[in-house]
C-alpha cells in the first residue's frame, strides 16, 4: 500500500467560463438570471467538493487566455467544465484546445441556445463534449460537475 497522500487525492475539476460571464446578474438578467459569477463559483465549489473534488475556476474575456489555461490544464484536471460563453459559435482554435489535456469535457450554457438567435445553435465545442447542458440557469454547473464526476469514476 502506497503511503503518498496525493495518490487517493484526486486531480481538481476546471471549471472555465467564456467572455462576458463576468456580468452575470448585470446582463440581461431576463435571460441569465439575477445570479452572479461569484454564485457559479460558489455553487461548482460546494458541489465538487461535496463528491471529494477540488475546483479551480476562472473567466475570460481573452480567446488566447483561455486558450493558455486549456493547455496548462494537461495531466494537472481530472475534467473541465467549459462555458464557453460566445466562443461556443465561432471558436475552432478553442474546440481544438480542449482535446489537449484528454480529460472529460462537459459544456454548459446557462440558457437554451436552441430557442434563441439561430447562430446560436451550433457549438464548435459540443462534438468534443462527453455532455451538454444547456437552459438550466446556473444549477447546470452543478449538474455537469455530477455528471463529469460519474464519469471520472466511470
Amino acid at each position: 500500500m502506497s503511503t503518498d497522500p496525493t495518490e487517493s487525492t484526486p486531480l481538481p475539476i476546471l471549471l472555465l467560463n467564456g467572455p462576458n460571464l463576468n456580468t452575470l446578474g448585470l446582463r440581461q438578467p431576463e435571460i441569465y438570471g439575477s445570479d452572479t459569477l461569484a454564485d457559479v463559483v460558489d455553487l461548482a465549489e460546494r458541489t465538487a467538493s461535496e463528491l471529494g473534488y477540488g475546483l479551480r475556476a476562472a473567466q475570460t474575456n481573452h480567446e488566447g487566455e483561455m486558450i493558455d489555461w486549456i493547455h496548462e490544464a494537461r495531466g494537472q484536471v481530472s475534467g473541465i467544465v467549459i462555458n464557453p460563453a460566445g466562443w461556443t459559435h465561432t471558436s475552432v482554435a478553442l474546440a481544438d484546445a480542449l482535446v489537449i489535456p484528454e480529460v472529460p469535457i462537459m459544456e454548459v450554457h446557462i440558457s437554451n441556445v436552441h430557442k434563441r438567435e439561430a447562430f446560436r445553435h451550433h457549438s464548435y465545442v459540443s462534438p468534443i463534449a462527453a455532455g451538454i447542458i444547456v437552459g438550466y440557469g446556473v444549477r447546470g454547473y452543478e449538474f455537469a460537475i455530477r455528471r463529469l464526476v460519474e464519469l471520472i469514476s466511470d
